[in-house]
């Protein structure tokens, strides 16, 4: 095997309330012809050098970081598939049953703006082709986060908002955010408050939300299946990625867990290239929102994978393993 740290570059800087990105990291590892990625997230503070350093040893640690986890579990994965002439949602179908609905339509994400007329042009020409639109919140100013919600509808009438705050509001905050935002008809709120509230910090936002809120999911505050069983009672969703799972089977496991848990589930990606996004997409069938477009914010994307029609319904490719392909 091979093991290298590639830099993404941005088409543009990307700002959620955990900071702001012009770079990104991801960890590809490769098997002659078979190549598999993992991204770094910052706020995971995993050192893609000490990352390299670590995979190149003669042994190799029981426990893995996340990043090298994922890539050595995606690897697996895609060597099988190529082997069986199998993508990697028949593995997810052995797991998980048939899918019991079609594929959610495809959602864009925006990063928060910087000047909002720039902002409300990129929502409506986003919007005539896909129909989700996630806005990111927790800006540090409630008022600007109100403003993006309001141009966002505004700009796009009939887009079904989904609303990631990534924990930037404290628990004073939170519940009157979400009483505001509502008016303006947004599909559900992603991660209000911080993850470091724990479960505890869910118990009392839904105790200070009235019965007919917005839907909330976690995301963040998601990393395992213990975490969704635990903070059933107190959301309504969760958001389930490649890279927080662990592994393409865990994340498998956590969508599980959701269903028997009767909660609805995100299935979202990092920034990353088509390599990782569609190496995700294998679970959109099981999924009731999709959030798989991280690596349109890729200048240098080197893979084809996963495309969207003129409607914004996913495209899978039509190859065995994960599918994606070097450009």
């Amino acid at each position: 095997m091979h093991f290298e740290i590639k830099t993404l570059h941005l088409s543009e800087p990307f700002r959620i309330a955990h900071g702001t990105s012009a770079t990104r990291q991801v960890l590809r590892v490769s098997n002659g012809e078979l190549v598999t990625e993992a991204p770094f997230v910052p706020y995971y503070g995993e050192d893609p050098a000490k990352t390299l350093a670590m995979l190149n040893q003669a042994v190799l640690p029981e426990v893995l970081p996340r990043t090298a986890g994922l890539a050595l579990n995606l690897l697996r994965h895609d060597i099988i598939g190529h082997q069986t002439g199998r993508t990697l949602a028949a593995y997810a179908e052995s797991k998980l049953g048939m899918p019991v609905h079609h594929t959610p339509p495809g959602c864009r994400s925006f990063s928060i703006p910087e000047d909002l007329d720039v902002f409300a042009d990129k929502v409506r020409e986003i919007a005539a082709q896909f129909p989700v639109l996630k806005l990111k919140l927790g800006s540090g100013d409630l008022g600007l986060d109100i403003a993006i919600v309001s141009v966002a509808r505004m700009a796009a009438p009939h887009a079904k908002l989904l609303l990631d705050v990534n924990g930037g509001w404290d628990m004073a905050e939170a519940p009157l955010m979400i009483e505001k935002v509502a008016e303006y008809n947004p599909t559900l709120i992603e991660q209000p408050i911080h993850h470091r509230l724990g479960v505890d910090g869910w118990e009392e936002l839904r105790a200070l939300l009235p019965g007919n809120a917005l839907p909330i999911f976690a995301d963040e505050s998601v990393q395992t299946v213990e975490d969704i069983v635990a903070l059933a009672d107190f959301v309504d969703g969760v958001n389930i990625k490649l890279l927080k799972s662990g592994s393409f089977d865990a994340a498998v496991a956590m969508m599980a867990a959701a269903k028997e848990q009767s909660l609805q589930i995100l299935l979202g990606c990092m920034i990353e290239t088509s390599l990782g996004t569609t190496a995700a997409a294998h679970l959109a069938p099981w999924a009731d929102w999709i959030d798989l477009d991280g690596h349109f914010y890729v200048a240098d994307d080197d893979f084809t994978g996963i495309t969207y029609d003129a409607t914004g319904n996913l495209i899978m490719p039509n190859r065995p393993g994960i599918g994606a392909v070097p450009r």
